[in-house]
């Protein structure tokens, strides 16, 4: 397309712009299980109104814009406190969970550098870990060792303490993992980690908003957060449970001391003294507001409701999928997340005829599987859910072969 000649009018402009919109999926009509996570208009009209207040600021100068700074400052006290972090605990908001986690790396990778003085790096993950890890990794110069699951999906302890060396900086376990739901064994992973004095990060960027929530409502939750000695580094996704638009997330350290680890500051050009906490230079004011007003206005009663809703939701489909003798769900999911398959018949035949019902599942492999991350507004939608897929499982005809991806 050739640059513009000339200006277009705001009603064909935004005509065009409501075109193509749609053609996208339908988040709003709960037909998506990933990628969109909807709390209800209430919540929407809250972060309409507070990212429009900060449309136009720039986050990358706190002191020209004090109150970007209190609230970024205070979004991440509220989420230190919610995963227990105590007085000294720190870090900082990012755009997203692959942000904070390159933050972690980057961190445990200076530590190694300047502490240990490690120059050959090397991170150990489950196989299971977010795709940032190894984005980290390449990124970062370190070496990437996937630790295998077990057949429960969780990380095998023993194979990743075995890939432990004196080049290792950071140990990662998830919670939960993406692909299956289950949280690994965050404690055991730890612990060998501060045996052997290396840094440990637990990866919430799904469950940081959701788990502490879930387990307040008595639901079962394995220790996850900085009640766990030798939990380091946390990451926490406020644009998925924490229900903000994107991109917000928080990178969270137990000693704010490590903190220092992660900020890039230069001085070296005319400009004076740059610094940076994250990636990022300019950044956007409007997810730093719209975190702010959305765990604000929720407040715990509010998270506490919308926990509820999953939880229920979540039981919902778990009972139908059990109840198609066709399909089962693979492992056993701690939280909101579901990935479902079959030994009978080829489950992304299956999720074809659901796309041609406008549902949007994630394929999955290692096993088949279709993929979904459940949000309070598929409670409105369950049924119909769950009534298309009896339907996918009894007429599906052959794969047309779309292979499985992340979103």
């Amino acid at each position: 397309m050739p640059f513009p000649r000339h200006g277009t009018p705001p009603a064909e402009l935004f005509a065009k712009m409501r075109e193509r919109k749609r053609e996208d999926a339908d988040w709003e009509g709960g037909r998506t299980f990933s990628l969109v996570y909807p709390a209800g208009k209430d919540v929407d009209d809250v972060l309409r109104e507070a990212n429009n207040l900060y449309l136009f600021e720039n986050a990358l100068n706190p002191f020209r814009f004090p109150s970007l700074r209190e609230m970024e400052k205070e979004v991440v006290e509220m989420t230190t406190d919610l995963l227990h972090g105590g007085e000294q605990a720190g870090g900082s908001m990012t755009s997203g969970g692959t942000e904070s986690i390159l933050m972690a790396v980057k961190t445990a990778r200076e530590r190694g550098r300047e502490v240990k003085g490690i120059t050959a790096p090397e991170m150990i993950a489950p196989v299971s870990a977010h795709p940032a890890f190894a984005k980290a990794a390449k990124y970062l110069g370190l070496e990437l060792k996937q630790a295998p699951l077990r057949e429960d999906f969780r990380v095998d302890v023993d194979a990743a303490a075995k890939l432990l060396t004196k080049n290792t900086v950071l140990m990662v376990g998830s919670a939960p993992n993406y692909p299956h739901g289950v949280i690994d064994p965050i404690g055991e992973l730890a612990a060998i980690a501060a045996d052997n004095d290396v840094f440990f990060h637990t990866d919430a960027c799904v469950g940081g908003f959701l788990l502490p929530f879930l387990e307040r409502l008595g639901h079962p939750v394995p220790p996850f957060d900085f009640r766990v000695p030798g939990v380091t580094t946390m990451s926490a996704d406020v644009h998925k449970y924490g229900y903000c638009t994107k991109g917000a997330s928080v990178i969270a350290h137990r000693n704010k001391e490590t903190v220092l680890h992660q900020v890039f500051l230069y001085d070296q050009w005319p400009g004076g003294l740059y610094g940076s906490p994250a990636m990022a230079g300019a950044r956007p004011a409007a997810p730093i507001a719209a975190a702010w007003a959305v765990i604000h206005y929720l407040g715990e009663d509010g998270y506490l409701r919308l926990a509820q809703q999953i939880l229920d939701t979540v039981k919902k489909l778990r009972a139908g999928i059990e109840a198609i003798p066709e399909l089962h769900v693979w492992g056993n999911p701690d939280a909101s997340l579901v990935a479902f398959g079959s030994e009978q018949l080829d489950i992304a035949a299956v999720g074809d005829v659901m796309d041609d019902r406008g549902w949007h599942l994630d394929r999955q492999v290692g096993p088949d599987a279709l993929h979904m991350m459940v949000s309070p507004s598929h409670a409105q939608v369950a049924d119909r859910f769950l009534e298309d897929l009896r339907y996918a499982v009894a007429h599906h005809g052959e794969s047309r072969g779309k292979q499985a991806r992340y979103s």
